[in-house]
């Protein structure tokens, strides 16, 4: 499968709900410091859903694709659902296998979705072997 599969070009050409979301709940950015990627989601929150979702950001097509399409998921999902997502959950939504050189970039919206999540929670930000369980950085 190439490594760019076209849906990730799709949403990455195309971005879903990507902007500023002017009523949000929380406001959360993140940043993968080995290649300069960058996500800023917004969460508007409205009986335990995710009522609303935008995001901003900069970076490469997995990163900007995988925020895009995460964000698509999100839309009307449970907070308790998205608490439980995993990067396995992530992986299959790309639709791509993710090497060892892109993982941060694939999980990037994941790790940004955690760190809002236990935001909103009042409970402080994790590092990314906290809220993506990644055993091998």
């Amino acid at each position: 499968m190439d490594l760019y599969a076209e849906n990730i070009l799709d949403h990455y050409r195309d971005p879903r709900h990507k902007g500023v979301l002017a009523n949000a709940d929380i406001t959360h950015s993140e940043a993968n410091i080995s290649c300069g990627d960058e996500v800023t989601l917004h969460i508007r929150i409205e009986d335990n859903r995710i009522a609303d979702i935008a995001w901003e950001g900069t970076g490469c097509a997995i990163s900007q694709a995988g925020i895009s399409i995460l964000c698509e998921e999100l839309h009307g999902m449970s907070v308790h659902d998205a608490t439980a997502l995993t990067k396995e959950d992530i992986y299959e939504l790309l639709g791509i296998p993710v090497g060892p050189r892109r993982f941060k970039c694939a999980l990037l919206c994941l790790h940004t979705l955690k760190n809002a999540l236990h935001i909103c929670e009042g409970e402080p930000v994790q590092d990314w072997l906290q809220t993506v369980e990644i055993e091998d950085e």
